[in-house]
């Protein structure tokens, strides 16, 4: 088959889009899967965190579904729904849209550049959930805020929230913790068959710089390590926020390893939403030629966007701010 798709990403986090609008593509479910594994993987001339798929919505502008690199299906991705907010902005001529997602429509925005010429989306991060049925995570108690979880580790203290996608966050005060291979070893533990966590969970490790900034690493599931994950940014923000290192309404500055976003917590009618600001940053555009039962694909054309320069110099003075940090 034939499959025209642009290869984009925020924050790093790449992905693969693929218009299901404008092209008459009928895709099973487990071809959509079969497609994140063989196009997303890095041995191949493309690789991805994931691929975008982009359908028509009965009720909003568009719609979008996430498919992970490992073939399994996000409920949410904050980094592309960036990038579908841009695409289908553009593509309606709006400056603002709703867009579906599997837990609920979700409204964007264009914003000013956050980085001169880099293509900059505001996204809503919700519904926030602190039930930890909803991750799901099996302890015996409702909510985990701030507090240890023994057989994962006897120092640190995490936070469970679904937004909707799971995570568990930890805030940790030392640079030595963050280069260690803790976090690998508490990410796979519960990404591989576990007691706590069936469906796995997102887990992140997060460093408050000063008032207003803060750094997030992030292990995703079904990924790993990953440059960004949106809604770990976003979830990461609303912690800090709760745990009195940020404010609410206010912008907090989300560094990690593929550059910086923006996140304000909000209070909403007695829970909380997020708005993640960050770039919609498109690469190339490929026609690839895909055989899904022999398991290989060829690149047929290709055509680069020259965006990811601009894009390359926020990078640089986000890792400038970081090492200045270390520094002291």
């Amino acid at each position: 088959m034939q499959i025209d798709l642009i290869k984009c990403h925020g924050s790093g986090n790449d992905f693969l889009l693929i218009d299901e609008i404008s092209n008459d593509y009928t895709f099973s479910e487990s071809e959509r899967a079969d497609l994140a594994k063989l196009l997303c993987n890095r041995n191949t001339n493309l690789g991805a965190d994931g691929i975008l798929f982009v359908l028509n919505s009965t009720h909003a502008n568009g719609r979008m579904r996430v498919f992970n690199a490992d073939g399994s299906e996000a409920s949410m991705c904050g980094n592309g729904l960036r990038i579908v907010a841009r695409y289908i902005c553009e593509k309606l001529q709006l400056k603002e849209a709703v867009i579906e997602t599997m837990k609920a429509n979700l409204r964007v925005s264009k914003q000013a550049d956050l980085y001169p010429e880099v293509e900059t989306y505001q996204v809503e991060i919700s519904p926030v959930s602190f039930q930890l049925k909803d991750l799901p995570l099996y302890l015996d108690q409702s909510t985990l805020q701030n507090e240890k979880i023994e057989v994962l580790s006897d120092q640190l203290r995490f936070t469970a929230l679904s937004v909707p996608n799971p995570h568990l966050i930890s805030i940790v005060e030392s640079e030595e913790i963050l280069q260690s291979n803790l976090q690998k070893q508490i990410s796979e533990k519960v990404n591989n068959p576990n007691d706590l966590f069936p469906d796995g969970v997102n887990v992140s490790f997060v460093k408050p710089l000063k008032q207003g900034h803060i750094y997030v690493r992030t292990f995703e599931r079904g990924v790993g390590f990953t440059n960004a994950c949106g809604t770990a940014m976003s979830a990461s923000s609303l912690v800090t926020y709760l745990q009195e290192f940020n404010n609410l309404d206010e912008v907090i500055n989300v560094y990690n390893n593929g550059g910086r976003v923006q996140c304000i917590v909000h209070s909403v009618d007695g829970g909380y939403s997020i708005d993640l600001i960050g770039n919609a940053t498109y690469v190339y555009q490929a026609n690839v030629n895909v055989d899904l039962a022999g398991e290989t694909f060829t690149i047929d054309e290709k055509n680069e966007f020259f965006e990811q320069n601009a894009y390359e110099k926020l990078q640089t003075d986000a890792q400038r701010f970081l090492k200045e940090m270390r520094e002291g």
